[in-house]
């Protein structure tokens, strides 16, 4: 929906952060569950609510892993990927510079020090800065966060990783559908790290999954997420002997998913490939439209890669601190709001390196922080209509035509600051 034109130009009147109503098939699963009481995952008289299990299998089978864990968020689920890989306290564990702060949170979580690998102009990990802070720093482990649906090529990283004798866990929030050269992103690693979080692909509010085909690793994700002596009950398990070899060595972390959680999700798993294909067209000709503006960067994204996005990045390279403010006042005046990876301080659900001191001593990172420095985000509820789309990319273009205009005028006061989209 907009309104008419304004002073301004029309304005957006859609909230972006309205989601999808969830599917009456988990609607009336999950007041079944209400009435019930049985919100538990696991039954001490058997599995008489087998939800979360029931889930479990789906989406390992739709994601194309052998094992799925369900527990009770994405940043729970990567937490758990790193400690069933061997993670110890002080261990380093490398992760790419463009991500959210639940990642290195992951990290620290389960005891390791995150050493932030730079990224490059396509918002992607840098593969020859990977080797070099491999090598410095003695690390085993890469936390590859797919952050935003950009996919770096996978190829690459991949060679990377096993000349530096790395074992790769993915961060697939924001990547579920995705693929590259036709192989599942979620595949690539030892495991792989999925949220169910508002917002995402699929939404309970909250909620994570961690994927994986190591039957080690999957009986000790199954008895540290929590299920006491109940594992009989999970379908998407590696079986008894495994699980029992474990059982005394394997704290319990209490990370469960609930069983009314699993109700609201199961229904959308088979709206997936309906959800991902709009989403998909909705980025695209939003980003057609900001690539209009010279001043505007849009990253091409590779033709190897299937993305699967659920919001819109872009830069503006050329723009100052004070300059990016006066765009994004500009669109939020006329209805939309910009999230912006380049604030002094951490904003909403965006932050960025330089906001995590807990993360420790990082070293430069210049190319890391000169693009997280013009790059800018918008939410895309997967209900936009094409009007819609084309209103938020005038409404971006209008306000870096209205800060250059600006600009160009009180340049010709002073030196001419010549600008030029690269």
């Amino acid at each position: 929906m907009s309104e008419p034109d304004t002073a301004m130009g029309r304005c957006l009147t859609r909230d972006l952060t309205e989601p999808e109503p969830i599917p009456e098939a988990g609607i009336a699963r999950a007041v079944e569950l209400m009435r019930s009481g049985r919100l538990f995952r696991y039954g001490e008289m058997g599995a008489d609510q087998l939800d979360a299990s029931l889930l479990e299998q789906e989406f390992a089978a739709f994601v194309g892993r052998r094992y799925c864990v369900a527990v009770n968020s994405g940043g729970g689920a990567l937490f758990l990927a790193l400690k069933v890989a061997g993670v110890r306290p002080g261990d380093p564990v490398l992760v790419n510079g463009f991500t959210l702060a639940p990642v290195p949170g992951a990290i620290l979580h389960a005891g390791g020090r995150p050493v932030i690998v730079e990224i490059g102009r396509d918002y992607v990990i840098d593969t020859e800065d990977l080797r070099r802070k491999a090598r410095a720093s003695g690390a085993k482990v890469l936390l590859l966060s797919h952050m935003r649906g950009h996919l770096a090529d996978m190829d690459a990283v991949m060679a990377a990783a096993e000349e530096c004798g790395l074992a790769v866990i993915e961060d697939c929030a924001h990547s579920l559908c995705a693929s590259w050269n036709g192989k599942t992103i979620g595949t690539f690693g030892v495991a792989a790290a999925f949220s169910a979080q508002t917002y995402k692909h699929l939404n309970a509010g909250e909620g994570g999954f961690l994927v994986l085909d190591d039957d080690a690793m999957a009986a000790r994700a199954i008895l540290h997420a929590g299920s006491y002596m109940l594992h009989g009950q999970h379908l998407s398990s590696p079986g008894a002997e495994a699980l029992e070899a474990a059982s005394a060595h394997t704290p319990n972390f209490s990370m469960r998913m609930t069983a009314l959680a699993a109700a609201l999700l199961r229904p959308q798993l088979a709206e997936l490939p309906r959800r991902a294909r709009r989403w998909n067209e909705i980025h695209d000709r939003i980003a057609e439209g900001l690539r209009r503006s010279q001043f505007v960067h849009v990253p091409a994204r590779a033709g190897a890669q299937h993305f699967s996005a659920t919001s819109v990045q872009f830069s503006l390279p050329l723009f100052d601190a004070g300059e990016i403010h006066e765009v994004l006042a500009l669109a939020k005046a006329r209805g939309l709001p910009i999230k912006w990876f380049g604030a002094d301080s951490q904003i909403g659900f965006t932050s960025a390196p330089r906001h995590w001191a807990y993360a420790g001593q990082q070293g430069e990172l210049a190319a890391t922080h000169a693009v997280l420095a013009g790059l800018c985000d918008i939410r895309t509820p997967v209900t936009l209509t094409d009007m819609e789309c084309d209103l938020i990319a005038e409404i971006v273009r209008d306000a870096v035509e209205t800060v250059t205009a600006k600009d160009a005028a009180a340049a010709r006061n002073g030196p001419t600051q010549a600008r030029a989209a690269s």
